[in-house]
């Protein structure tokens, strides 16, 4: 009976070097020829968006109808061999907060706009090869925002008699917004904080955002803690990065906090991104015992900053990753060993 191909796919957006899958079926199988390393990057970025640091790195848009545009991108090649690189754009979906590219070269309204020259190219072992994207939008095109991917793709020759073949793909994400006129504006609020502990006692932090604008958002951002016990600071912690928002959805922002951060209460602060657009939430927090606290609702004042004040066991804010612990004292200042925060202060 003879066997059946199998693909194995490895992808990454925007990374240095995507690396392989694995295939790893019943029973002694020979492996594949190890498949290319490759890397991808943006060259041109719009005037326009020169200062947003969205555009530098994903292919961002707003185009009337008919309008026709070109974008250069660079692929390189990390291996020590030859890689025939095959270059294309397919669909994406932002789901559950998350930007997904389609499977395989599944075809979308966007990628049937777009064209990527040259379409495939040998690159040499640690070479280079510039292309360029054409995106041609027709003039009956409806508005809205649509999104893409321009992938790069180096497949592994099988061994004979397996039929597994290894792909890697890399890729620039597209969100391209079709209308009359001047850019929709991206805008965001953070509805709601709440403080929780995870199963195994670690503080976790949550923010519901809602993405009030007309484009895509793609969140980041850090949170700083003050006036904790013995008037501790700690901070800043980096939010954790992936959160993509679609128009008009509202998904959280979560990130675990370290385990020996004391419980509260503290004076916390975070603030979130999304290209130019920052958006800021306050809250007096405690964290539960166990559990979750009630969300609780938050207000914008008339910069766009979101604003909260909460007591006691109330909810609260987001961000995290291992940060620095302050500890003001009299004196001079000096360095000390705390947990895993590096605290300091003055003597």
């Amino acid at each position: 009976m003879p066997l059946t191909r199998c693909v194995v796919v490895g992808f990454a957006f925007m990374a240095l070097a995507a690396a392989p899958a694995n295939a790893s079926p019943r029973g002694p199988v020979s492996q594949p020829a190890a498949v290319a390393s490759i890397g991808m990057r943006l060259v041109d970025v719009p005037v326009a968006a020169r200062n947003d640091p969205r555009a530098q790195v994903y292919l961002v848009d707003h185009l009337a109808p008919g309008t026709v545009i070109h974008r250069r991108i660079e692929v390189s090649n990390t291996s020590p061999s030859s890689a025939h690189i095959v270059l294309y754009s397919a669909a994406a979906t932002i789901a559950p907060g998350s930007f997904l590219g389609a499977s395989g070269h599944t075809r979308n309204e966007l990628s049937t706009w777009t064209t990527v020259r040259p379409s495939a190219s040998d690159v040499g072992a640690h070479g280079r090869v510039s292309a360029t994207v054409t995106v041609v939008i027709p003039r009956g095109a409806a508005p809205g925002e649509r999104y893409g991917v321009v992938w790069a793709e180096a497949r592994s020759t099988p061994v004979g008699g397996t039929g597994i073949t290894q792909v890697n793909r890399v890729g620039i994400r597209q969100y391209l917004s079709v209308g009359p006129g001047g850019a929709p504006a991206s805008n965001f609020a953070i509805e709601s904080l709440t403080a929780e502990r995870a199963p195994d006692g670690r503080p976790t932090m949550l923010a519901a955002v809602h993405n009030t604008g007309g484009r895509a958002l793609d969140l980041s951002g850090a949170l700083q803690l003050s006036d904790g016990p013995g008037r501790l600071r700690a901070g800043p912690f980096p939010a954790t990065l992936g959160v993509t928002l679609a128009i008009g959805a509202t998904e959280p922002v979560t990130i675990p906090l370290d385990m020996r951060l004391p419980a509260g209460p503290w004076d916390a602060q975070i603030t979130l991104h999304s290209g130019l657009i920052a958006r800021t939430a306050r809250a007096t927090i405690t964290f539960p015992a166990a559990g979750a606290s009630a969300p609780v609702s938050t207000a914008s004042d008339r910069s766009g900053s979101t604003l909260l004040a909460i007591g006691g066991l109330a909810a609260v804010l987001v961000a995290v990753t291992a940060g620095v612990l302050v500890i003001p004292r009299p004196g001079r200042r000096r360095l000390a060993s705390i947990a895993a925060f590096r605290p300091f202060g003055r003597k």
